[in-house]
């Protein structure tokens, strides 16, 4: 019933907000005289607030047409490799010569933002790699045809997807993804599989939630499995493909991403009115930019998610040596031929000091030659994959153990 609500209140509020968007326009627009009269600036800034407050936020677009590889410009066009009910697998392709480059799989979370939030991380790979990424599907865009999607679907979509792009290939998960894709990578290497890849770079990942536990690890511990079962699970309502399938909402995940940090996106709110009302362009366009990603969310197929809060959350079956994917038990001390690197962020809130170093002691038969362990300082969760201290320190960081791997 709450999804069906929610559904009610947007389209309420559709029309609201375009009044609010067209009345921010009257009151800058020079050709408007209400953009001439007292106070103009500061009417149409509450406008916009209030429009950008209560707008319904689309998925965004990667909006990559161009990167730098030596001196020359190069043009990329995006293309889907792989089609799956519940993924896209998406190639960066750079038009011209094959440039030799090395192939990168980046596996995108599952966690609530679209793909399009590593948007910076491709920018950053595609300088000096051929990128490929895992563009998650909307669950409530997804018929009950296609079936359920569990978290061990998750692992066979990342085995087949290194499978596809094999040999010489170079695996990067970030966040939610390490889990799976360490799952995935040590099957394969206990199945003596010759296409694991040459390199896994884990970054900012939950492979052990019980070393220094944040607030979100805390969430999934406090609370009985039931309770996620009864309170944050929904079926789609008609007005969508999904119709039926039971999910984990975008807008209640959205909602737990705010109240986590309430007086920081508060206090963003009113800088950005002020930067409005006084003419400084720049700023507020990078909170419109920053917001249109962070606010565009996705619903999690409910299956996927529960099975991620009862294995990852509460029961830590990866570093206990106790998961069983289709029933094979995942050992990480089997992979000994893919190099390993683990990057974290010293001011990480989401996945606390030591949950991704955690790999290394499970991947316990990796020569420590080819082990490699970076702490990124002062850089919080998003500043891992994103932002300045993402391309002027973590990528080159990347590359350099990508090229001493290949």
């Amino acid at each position: 019933m709450l999804y069906q609500l929610h559904e009610m209140q947007r389209s309420f509020l559709t029309p609201v907000m375009q009044w609010a968007d067209m009345s921010s326009k009257l009151f800058t627009n020079p050709v408007s005289p209400l953009a001439h009269t007292p106070f103009a600036q500061r009417i149409a800034a509450g406008y916009e607030l209030m429009y950008r407050l209560g707008k319904d936020y689309e998925k965004p677009t990667f909006d990559i047409d161009t990167t730098r590889v030596g001196e020359a410009t190069v043009g990329i066009t995006e293309e889907v490799v792989v089609t799956k009910p519940f993924c896209r697998l998406l190639h960066f392709k750079k038009n011209g010569p094959d440039l030799k480059q090395p192939k990168v799989l980046l596996v995108a979370p599952l966690s609530g933002h679209h793909s399009t939030l590593l948007r910076d991380t491709v920018r950053g790979l595609l300088v000096g790699h051929d990128v490929y990424i895992t563009d998650w599907t909307d669950a409530r865009m997804v018929p009950l045809s296609a079936g359920p999607f569990h978290l061990d679907d998750y692992v066979y979509y990342v085995q087949e997807f290194i499978r596809k792009l094999a040999p010489d290939l170079h695996v990067i998960s970030v966040c939610q993804p390490t889990v799976p894709v360490l799952a995935a990578i040590s099957l394969m290497a206990t199945a003596k599989d010759p296409k694991l890849p040459k390199t896994m770079t884990m970054m900012g990942g939950p492979i052990d939630p019980r070393k220094s536990p944040t607030q979100v690890n805390d969430l999934a511990t406090e609370k009985k499995f039931s309770w996620f079962e009864n309170t944050v699970i929904y079926p789609v309502p008609p007005n969508y493909p999904g119709f039926g399938r039971k999910v984990y909402p975008g807008f209640l995940q959205h909602a737990g991403f705010i109240a986590m940090n309430p007086g920081r996106h508060a206090q963003s709110h009113r800088e950005f009115y002020m930067h409005l009302v006084t003419g400084d362009d720049e700023p507020a366009e990078g909170h419109r930019q920053f917001y249109n990603e962070y606010n565009a969310v996705l619903d999690m197929p409910s299956e996927y998610y529960l099975d991620t809060i009862k294995t990852v959350f509460q029961e830590f079956r990866l570093p206990m040596g106790t998961w069983e994917v289709g029933g094979q038990l995942v050992r990480p001390q089997d992979i000994t031929t893919v190099a390993l690197f683990t990057v974290e962020g010293e001011l990480d809130d989401i996945s606390g000091a030591g949950q991704t170093q955690a790999a290394h002691e499970l991947c316990s038969n990796i020569p420590a030659k080819m082990q490699r362990d970076f702490v990124a300082p002062k850089c919080g969760h998003y500043g891992i994959f994103s932002g300045r201290r993402w391309r002027e320190v973590i990528c080159p960081e990347i590359g350099k153990f990508i090229a001493e791997n290949s």
